[in-house]
């Protein structure tokens, strides 16, 4: 495989919950491979950030456009706002998530679950409802949902988030089907542990955390960047006869029972 199978000079890309951990890298990988990419997340700030490091760097250039992807009205106004930004959108790397309640299935309340399939599954579907039309036009696209290894898994604590992510891999394989005679690939990244703000109680005990490792056979942690690495393959010419799948990248944590 070559260099220019990675080359996305002149590709437009959103990716979504883009100013810090996994959707960070993900935003800085395309730049650096010469997408043009939006960042966004709910605070103007956090996304200015972001965006001026990564026009600091000189390949693609970053635009920064919160928004909050709960809310349909917001997630129109970048899709529009985006659009006008970039031309068009080649790129979707669905990766903003929410998890407000850690606990037993029963506990949770209606508003908290669901602001979870709101947050996790249903706005990846506005998202991907609101950009494939251009994509098939243009008889080329890739989308991306970032997915969790939790969703291959039950859990006692956060099993209204698994079962959010378990759902992307459905939307994606199902997205695969409609839109694969357009030309266009629907994926999911399923990432294990992460040292991410996001993930911070699972890792930051460094008991808790040598515990999560028990039978990762690369034995670390792993960083936004190896997500990244994963979304830039996806989104190029790499992968461009790949679609409807999951691709899991955690270390080899889901090949073996922990603790045997």
């Amino acid at each position: 495989m070559t260099t220019p199978y990675f080359d996305l000079t002149g590709k437009g890309a959103l990716v979504t919950g883009s100013s810090r951990g996994i959707g960070k890298a993900i935003a800085e990988a395309l730049a650096a491979l010469g997408a043009n990419v939006i960042i966004s997340s709910r605070k103007q700030q956090a996304c200015d950030e972001v965006a001026s490091r990564i026009n600091a760097c000189g390949a693609g250039r970053a635009t920064p456009i919160p928004a909050n992807i709960g809310t349909k009205a917001d997630i129109e106004y970048l899709v529009a706002a985006a659009r006008q930004a970039l031309g068009s959108i080649d790129i979707l790397v669905c990766n903003a998530a929410s998890n407000p309640y850690y606990g037993p299935m029963a506990g949770i309340s209606d508003d908290q679950f669901e602001k979870i399939l709101r947050n996790n599954l249903l706005s990846s579907h506005w998202l991907a409802a609101l950009i494939s039309p251009q994509m098939i036009e243009r008889r080329s696209g890739s989308i991306i949902f970032i997915s969790s290894m939790g969703g291959l898994r039950g859990s006692a604590v956060i099993g209204a988030y698994n079962i959010s992510k378990a759902a992307d891999f459905q939307l994606a394989r199902n997205l695969a089907t409609e839109y694969g005679a357009h030309g266009i690939r629907v994926n999911c990244i399923a990432p294990g542990l992460i040292r991410t703000d996001f993930a911070r109680a699972l890792w930051e005990d460094e008991a808790n955390l040598a515990k999560a490792l028990t039978g990762t056979p690369l034995g670390r942690i792993g960083e936004p960047d190896d997500i990244a690495g994963a979304a830039a393959f996806l989104a190029s010419d790499a992968s461009r006869y790949i679609t409807g799948q999951t691709l899991i990248v955690d270390g080899g944590a889901t090949v073996t029972v922990g603790g045997v």
